[in-house]
């Protein structure tokens, strides 16, 4: 199998004589080695030693986040960053009142917020109760979105699992059900796999059938990094100045067409992206852009495959 694969391994490895599970590990191996080199000669890289350095990261965190063990300490460790962020920062929150007061008198809100600038959140949360009170996150199955939910459920909060690609209908009636006991939601309108600060129709969808008011909210700090991902996730460091900036409500009608529903969702996406360029311009950084409108969803790489619709 090495041989007829990758006919240069045999000599350095000769004759496979293993176990089953060594094997079947070798003949693993060796396909991929066999892979690597065709799609060398396929598609020649500029870099192939960091080209195949990242194919190696990308296995090795595949298969640390199957580590029951390794996922749960990881998820300790950065709710324990999370809570530190919140002690040491030095807050500025602008346009809390609104949706807190309706949360301490018991009314349902949605609150939207950027894939990018989450983390923040459920630390502002905890800074002002909300642990005492149901809030409930809309994760992605993804396994980032596992990740996500084992992390705020150590900071106190239940997580929704779905998206508007993956059990987006399942995840709705869930919202609406939560809703209707008095739960209220955040949701990322950009994710899981963007594009960057633009606002899906699922966030609408859900302040249309559940009556309930869309705030929305974005922060910035002084002190932070910018990761080079899809959705320039923004990471702070301890001791920084955190500001917060909210923007709402916008209630979305429950009659009207299409129309009706993506001129909410753009109203949506504007307060997002205007709290998102506040927060930033008064922590003394230049605004982070979104992407460009007609970009395509991260994963899709032909124009003529739609994005999966958000659910209705």
């Amino acid at each position: 199998m090495i041989s007829s694969v990758c006919p240069l391994l045999t000599p350095c490895y000769g004759p496979v004589r293993t176990t089953c599970g060594l094997r079947r590990k070798a003949r693993e191996f060796a396909t991929a080695i066999g892979i690597i080199c065709l799609g060398r000669i396929a598609f020649p890289l500029r870099n192939p030693r960091l080209s195949l350095r990242r194919i190696a990261q990308m296995k090795l965190l595949k298969r640390l986040g199957r580590n029951g063990l390794i996922v749960g300490l990881a998820t300790r460790l950065i709710a324990l960053y999370i809570r530190i962020l919140g002690l040491t920062a030095r807050w500025q929150v602008i346009g809390i009142d609104a949706p807190l007061l309706m949360i301490e008198r018991g009314e349902p809100i949605i609150g939207a917020f950027w894939h990018g600038r989450m983390v923040m959140m459920p630390a502002l949360w905890r800074r002002y109760g909300g642990y005492k009170f149901d809030i409930r996150m809309l994760i992605s199955r993804h396994r980032d979105g596992r990740l996500i939910a084992r992390t705020i459920a150590h900071l106190g909060f239940a997580a929704i699992t779905g998206s508007s690609s993956r059990g987006g209908a399942r995840a709705l009636r869930e919202i609406i059900g939560a809703v209707e006991n008095g739960a209220s939601i955040g949701i990322t309108p950009d994710g899981p796999r963007g594009p960057r600060m633009r606002a899906s129709a699922g966030v609408a969808s859900a302040g249309r059938l559940t009556g309930a008011p869309v705030f929305a909210s974005s922060f910035s700090a002084s002190r932070r990094r910018v990761f080079k991902s899809w959705d320039r996730f923004v990471l702070p460091m301890p001791f920084a100045r955190i500001v917060v900036v909210v923007k709402g409500p916008i209630l979305v009608p429950k009659e009207g067409g299409p129309e009706a529903l993506e001129k909410a969702r753009l109203a949506i996406e504007d307060a997002l992206n205007e709290a998102t360029r506040e927060a930033d311009r008064l922590c003394g950084w230049t605004p982070i852009e979104p992407a460009p409108a007609d970009a395509p969803p991260r994963g899709y790489r032909h124009a003529a495959e739609p994005p999966a619709g958000s659910p209705t």
